[in-house]
């Protein structure tokens, strides 16, 4: 069994959590017993995260050998110079060492999304953008990393497709089953 489930804003991608006070996590969205994530999406990321009860599947898609592609659409303070999007392009430089080369374009006009709670903060006097940027990695953090280190901090990151799979119009909390 493959889920495409839409990860809201401020949940965890497991099914409990030992916190003090609790936070938000899978376990809440009435998802069916014995599938667990296949991949993660930090907590303040949203959108398409797959969960399966399917070792080998799980293993597939989340193995970087088999590389498969990741999407997002990604909101960034200011507004990219050429020369930044050649940097993403090209491969940026991390503390963990250097990222493979993304695919990135500019979204002109925005994604229509979902509103957020909280909503991201809104600063008259700096602009933001957004992108659509593809991976075929997947390190802690990366795309938030990347888009920092090129100068343009991420506001909003909202996974829209793993591989085939796509998030199309599945509404925050929101699940389906998906061919494997």
């Amino acid at each position: 069994m493959l889920i495409a489930f839409n990860k809201p804003f401020a949940v965890l991608c497991q099914f409990t959590d030992r916190s003090t006070p609790p936070r938000a996590t899978l376990a809440g969205f009435g998802l069916p017993a014995g599938v667990y994530p296949a991949g993660r999406l930090d907590h303040d990321s949203e959108g398409l995260l797959l969960l399966t009860d399917d070792g080998p599947l799980a293993h597939r898609i989340t193995d970087p050998r088999h590389k498969l592609p990741k999407t997002y659409q990604v909101q960034v303070e200011g507004t990219p110079t050429a020369e930044q999007l050649q940097a993403l392009r090209e491969g940026v430089t991390l503390k963990d060492g250097p990222t493979r080369p993304a695919q990135v374009a500019l979204l002109d006009p925005p994604p229509t999304l979902w509103p957020r709670d909280p909503p991201v903060r809104f600063r008259k006097s700096v602009p933001d953008t957004w992108l659509a940027l593809t991976i075929r990695e997947g390190r802690n953090r990366q795309v938030r990393r990347m888009t920092a280190a090129v100068g343009l901090p991420t506001l909003r990151l909202v996974r829209v497709a793993i591989g085939p799979w796509r998030l199309d119009a599945l509404p925050p909390g929101g699940w389906r089953a998906v061919a494997d």
